[in-house]
């Protein structure tokens, strides 16, 4: 385990996302099972998508900023191949500019990540200092990797990437008509896999690998190399895996409905809730879930203590994910369109809100005058993640210090800040039982695995 000091680190290379990849054992076309596949996994990017596939002579790749559904034509999805990839972006900051939406490809060599590099300065100057980068994301090396590596082969070629790319990457990848799927030795992003008689598909999420009829097998290894065509399935260990899974993806990220690294999250959230009614229990007359990610452990919380659980919130459902919008004001402005309180639920009753997590307090504090205005008696907040005090270096959006709330002020000091009659959140320990996997908390305690 590395501690770590961060200095000049520049964020705006980076980002986060879903990536799916599909290659057919019987040379249908791929295009509607990336299609669908992407759909699934919008929660994990909204702000622009794309797909690549190989014809059998060139890669053919569609993408646009914009949601899923709005990128993609009825006559793209008619594209033909019988491999291919596609990517949902959650940009963190700049401009939505073409250059910087995956998949990027050149020549025969396509790819999409999902991630973020912690040494993409030091890999730009030593191993690319005459390479003409066209985009500011990070994840276009890995593109000028493969292609610079290999002439040694494929598996040359990612062993490479993984000995010398530091930081969080699951990676899909064309080259030709075949299917390149890696991830990084500590795991920190997921990826898994599925298939049927007809495919075989990788996906951030299994929620992806469901929408595509695709049967969940398994998640993609820590360190593994997986290369897949129309007839052949061969995976390798290529560095000795040191899992340590972003603890992020099972308190907010992933969908509920999804299973990665072999944890149900469905079951996942449910035991925080229980051991956070264990740890901080608390007399009152209603739990509410802020939804949609909290609603679980809210049920579990109150089924633990024997506190009626209702809905207290209901949600506006075609609005973006407010954490992920790329603005603060954006995300101060979007709370209030976000959620609606039920009068008759909270008016003159001691509220328990469940919160999955609070990095800057905007929605939970907005949240709380939403409640309190609503006639709410008193408001007590549980957490059922630890207090978010350091940056995160692998791919979620919480890249300084100064914009997380608990960084600077103590659990009493964000109560006040809140206004909330009381607050507290699950222990690391707590977390790390409701999970049951090796995670990265380095967010939570500064300690990351990987260096900086």
């Amino acid at each position: 385990m590395f501690m770590v000091r961060v200095v000049n680190m520049q964020v705006e290379k980076f980002e986060q996302c879903g990536i799916v990849g599909v290659v057919s054992k019987t040379g249908r076309n791929v295009a509607p099972l990336i299609y669908r596949g992407l759909l699934a996994l919008q929660h994990r990017g909204q702000d622009a998508a794309g797909m690549s596939v190989f014809d059998g002579n060139k890669i053919i790749t569609k993408k646009s900023a914009g949601l899923v559904s709005s990128v993609f034509t009825d006559q793209d999805l008619l594209m033909e191949g019988h491999v291919g990839i596609g990517h949902n972006r959650y940009r963190t900051s700049g401009l939505s500019r073409p250059q910087d939406i995956q998949p990027f490809c050149c020549d025969l060599i396509g790819i999409a990540h999902n991630g973020q590099l912690t040494n993409y300065d030091d890999l730009k100057s030593e191993f690319f200092p005459s390479t003409s980068l066209t985009s500011d994301v990070d994840s276009e090396l890995f593109l000028h990797a493969l292609k610079q590596q290999l002439s040694d082969g494929i598996e040359k070629s990612v062993r490479f990437i993984l000995e010398k790319f530091d930081g969080a990457y699951s990676v899909v990848a064309l080259i030709k008509d075949k299917l390149v799927v890696f991830r990084d030795r500590f795991g920190l992003r997921p990826l898994v896999y599925g298939e049927n008689s007809e495919f075989i598909g990788f996906a951030s999420e299994s929620c992806a690998l469901e929408s595509m009829d695709l049967i969940f097998t398994g998640d993609v290894s820590e360190g593994e190399l997986i290369v897949a065509d129309k007839e052949n399935f061969q995976r390798k260990w290529l560095r000795i895996p040191d899992p340590h899974h972003c603890m992020f993806e099972y308190v907010y990220f992933s969908r509920s409905d999804s299973k990665i690294n072999m944890v149900d999250v469905f079951e996942a959230r449910r035991r925080m809730g229980r051991l956070l009614a264990d740890e901080s229990p608390i007399d009152a007359d209603v739990v509410v879930g802020i939804p949609d990610t909290a609603r679980i452990a809210a049920h579990a919380f109150a089924e633990r203590l024997g506190i009626s659980c209702e809905e207290g919130l209901i949600k506006n459902r075609f609005l973006l994910r407010t954490f992920i919008l790329s603005e603060q004001k954006k995300r101060e402005e979007a709370v209030r369109l976000k959620v609606s309180p039920v009068s008759s639920v909270l008016r003159g009753r001691r509220v328990v809100l469940i919160d999955d997590s609070i990095v800057r307090g905007t929605t939970t504090s907005a949240i709380i005058n939403i409640v309190r205005e609503a006639g709410a008696r008193e408001i007590h907040v549980r957490v059922t993640c630890p207090p978010i005090t350091n940056p995160c270096y692998s791919g979620i959006d919480m890249s300084t210090k100064e914009e997380l709330i608990a960084s600077t002020k103590s659990v009493g000091e964000i109560q006040i800040h809140l206004g909330a009659d009381s607050l507290a959140y699950l222990s690391l320990s707590g977390l790390k039982r409701a999970i049951g996997v090796p995670l990265c908390v380095g967010c939570l305690n500064g300690e990351y695995p990987y260096p900086l």
